[in-house]
């Protein structure tokens, strides 16, 4: 007789492990695994072939071809200036490939021949199209010599000589040519010094400014309109200098000078 351990004739015998899963309502269904065949040596070929095709063709659409060459400039971004006048400037090379325009030459040509630009961005529109945005300079003080006047921008850089003064743009008078100042520190940093000042001036002032005279670096005085003067001294701490003047011109109207060159002591006078 079997004891209690004895497996009954003709079960099967369990396997170890967790009880199997019920089978899926969807059978054995096996998705099919993907791959990419390798191609043969003939396909390699091929697609070489094809590849050399390709690139040959794209170098002869892009140079050799009339598809993709240069038909038309257009330059944007003038004030003073005028379109024409930059198109004729950058010379750009017509009727060749839109590809190999030298867009550094074309920049540096155009603030060459015309000093009033400041930047120049050049860009290509496909297939026919070079495109010119420019940014023009502006002119911060005026710098009158043989009777006309030089156009100096805010980096104290002189772009532009015209025959009239324009409205606006006050006059600066450098009175520094026997001065130990300009020895020390040249026209150069004189002028940069006087954009400086005047770039500082207060919005509502600049309006009035007729004349800034520099005698040294240390010694700029600002003209204003009524015949009033102000003592601005260095180009240092200018934007505190702006707002101690915004503030004496409201409280002191009928001062006629205004001291400033050292703003936490200024001195009124004159009223």
């Amino acid at each position: 007789m079997a004891g209690p351990t004895t497996a009954r004739r003709g079960e099967k015998k369990s396997a170890s492990g967790p009880p199997a899963s019920p089978p899926s309502r969807f059978g054995r269904f096996r998705f099919p695994r993907l791959g990419l065949r390798r191609p043969g040596r003939r396909g390699v070929i091929i697609i070489a072939v094809l590849a050399v095709l390709l690139g040959g063709f794209g170098a002869w659409a892009l140079y050799g071809s009339d598809w993709i060459r240069l038909e038309r400039v257009e330059a944007t971004g003038t004030d003073v200036l005028t379109p024409d006048e930059v198109v004729a400037a950058a010379a750009a090379p017509m009727n060749s490939p839109l590809v190999s325009v030298d867009t550094g030459a074309l920049e540096r040509r155009l603030r060459a021949k015309l000093p009033r630009i400041k930047t120049v961005d050049v860009s290509r529109s496909w297939p026919h199209t070079l495109g010119l945005k420019v940014t023009e300079r502006t002119p911060e003080l005026l710098l009158q010599t043989d009777g006309k006047f030089v156009e100096v921008d805010g980096e104290g850089v002189r772009f532009a000589t015209v025959s009239a003064a324009l409205k606006g743009v006050p006059l600066l008078e450098m009175t520094a040519s026997d001065s130990p100042s300009l020895h020390r520190f040249g026209t150069d940093r004189l002028l940069r010094a006087a954009v400086g000042v005047a770039r500082e001036l207060p919005a509502a002032v600049r309006k009035d400014v007729r004349k800034l005279r520099v005698r040294s670096y240390d010694s700029v005085t600002v003209e204003l309109a009524g015949g009033r003067t102000v003592m601005w001294g260095s180009p240092e701490e200018g934007a505190e200098k702006a707002k101690v003047l915004a503030a004496l011109l409201k409280a002191a109207r009928d001062a006629r000078h205004f001291d400033i060159s050292v703003p936490s002591a200024p001195a009124v006078s004159g009223s």
